[in-house]
């Protein structure tokens, strides 16, 4: 019986170590699973990173580039007008050239006003730059401003009575007002 038992201990031992080594292989194989996925989950990581890197660095490239064509907006802005004003500062050059060399103020004046007429009909219809000069109308401080006041006799609300300076709109909107003289009803 002796040897019974210890058969039987030999064989419970040996179960235990067999368990005991299949519980190590399996944790081996966990061990090894867990690495695995590990190292996955790092190269994901990796990935993403160099994702939103790129994506950081396009945003910011995007932004620069916004913000040179913004400069470059807000710096040729006024392009096409100086464009259109080439012809007219040209035909100022010749009236002075002329006015050198001939003493027919007449021709030279007409030249002058023809220039003026140019520029504003330029501005006018490519533009929307209007000129206004309010002389006799009824004095509206919106439009204008008085420099001067006078007292008049035979008018029953505030007149302008002379244009020191003409207003300009440029699409409706008053950019310089009227400069003038404003005739007030007198005091009895």
């Amino acid at each position: 019986m002796a040897d019974e038992e210890i058969k039987k201990e030999d064989v419970e031992t040996a179960s235990e170590e067999m368990k005991e080594t299949e519980n190590h292989e399996e944790e081996v194989s966990e061990v090894d699973t867990l690495r695995s996925k590990v190292k996955e989950l790092e190269e994901t990581i990796a990935d993403l990173k160099d994702k939103a890197l790129r994506e950081a660095a396009e945003t910011e490239n995007y932004k620069k580039r916004l913000r040179q064509e913004k400069e470059n907006a807000v710096k040729y802005a006024n392009e096409a007008l100086i464009k259109d004003l080439l012809d007219p500062l040209d035909n100022f050059s010749r009236a002075i050239e002329a006015s050198e060399t001939s003493k027919d103020f007449d021709t030279i004046k007409t030249g002058v006003v023809m220039v003026e007429d140019q520029l504003h009909t330029l501005l006018k219809n490519n533009w929307g730059l209007e000129a206004y000069s309010p002389e006799g109308e009824d004095f509206d401080p919106a439009e204008m401003e008085a420099c001067m006041m006078q007292e008049v006799d035979g008018i029953e609300k505030e007149k302008v009575l002379q244009v020191f300076l003409k207003g300009y709109k440029l699409h409706g909107k008053v950019i310089r007002a009227a400069k003038v003289v404003v005739g007030k009803p007198k005091k009895n």
